[in-house]
């Protein structure tokens, strides 16, 4: 089981890259700020062409190219936009600090009245990491692997909008669970049991926890429900419907058309993704501003 936490050393920052949620013109106002503060610190900012272009600077870098340059990036946005940082940087030690700019995120905790206060933690070594797990997820079309995709949050495999109920073989460990007749599946990490799992009628996993949920979605099958299993096993799925519509999706960002006998191949990455936690707010707290416990 990978540790909660993880005690920060003390810093020695020379590089930083700077990614900000796409189109969100008042983040300029945040940015232009902040890079001038950490230049001030002696720190060299690297600005992906998007975020660049918010405060009317040239174009340097495509977002790929930020984690070979840096070795922290702050991430200004949402949930999603952190999303798709942390598959940039899969295989490298490189720790993000996720700065939400609307309401609270699962991922990106830090508001932005404690950005600079946490910044200074940073720089002082005196911060606390996040470790959570990726996924590993192949495809293969009749023996061959034919594309591949690191995962934070989850896998979804479904239907298109007009499609019928499909037909899921499951595996695991080359073990054969059951066929799902239903809407899709959705194979999640602990991290994203929160996320379109939660919707689905899966469990919340605290993300220490050293599992793997599968999540029927509206299963045909009243008794087939959601599997919470070990993190360390080869899941299997194996589509069985023929003419029919059906996409896996990563991170509901990146999606993939399947054929008849395609098989998405499911296991933990070796790699981690290392989160700055805040110092204000622990898992629980997150859970009860996000999920509204206790209000009436």
């Amino acid at each position: 089981m990978l540790p909660l936490v993880t005690p920060g050393r003390q810093s020695s920052l020379q590089k930083v890259g700077l990614i900000a949620k796409t189109g969100k013109k008042e983040l300029g106002e945040v940015i232009q700020p902040l890079e001038a503060w950490l230049q001030d610190k002696g720190i060299e900012t690297f600005l992906d062409m998007d975020t660049a272009a918010l405060i009317g600077e040239e174009p340097r870098y495509l977002k790929s190219d930020i984690p070979s340059h840096v070795e922290m990036i702050i991430v200004l946005g949402g949930d999603g936009t952190l999303l798709s940082v942390a598959r940039l940087v899969e295989g490298r030690n490189i720790p993000i600090l996720g700065v939400n700019v609307g309401g609270l995120g699962f991922l990106t905790e830090v508001a932005l009245e404690e950005l600079y206060p946490m910044l200074e933690q940073v720089l002082a070594g005196d911060y606390q990491l996040d470790e959570r797990i990726l996924l590993n997820t192949h495809i293969h079309r009749q023996g061959e692997r034919i594309t591949q995709y690191p995962v934070v949050n989850d896998v979804v495999i479904n239907k298109g909008a007009l499609a019928r109920i499909i037909e899921l073989d499951v595996l695991i460990d080359r073990c054969f669970v059951t066929t799902f007749r239903s809407d899709g599946l959705i194979v999640s990490t602990p991290t994203g049991s929160t996320a379109y799992s939660l919707a689905a009628g899966g469990p919340i996993v605290h993300p220490a926890m050293g599992a793997l949920i599968l999540t029927p979605i509206c299963p045909h099958t009243l008794t087939h429900r959601p599997i919470v299993v070990p993190n360390n096993v080869k899941i299997e799925v194996i589509l069985k419907a023929e003419n029919v519509d059906v996409h896996a999706t990563f991170d509901g960002q990146v999606g993939f058309a399947l054929r008849y006998r395609d098989v998405v191949e499911i296991r933990k990455s070796a790699n981690e993704i290392k989160l700055i936690r805040s110092p204000n707010r622990n898992y629980y707290q997150i859970l009860r501003a996000k999920l509204k416990w206790g209000e009436f």
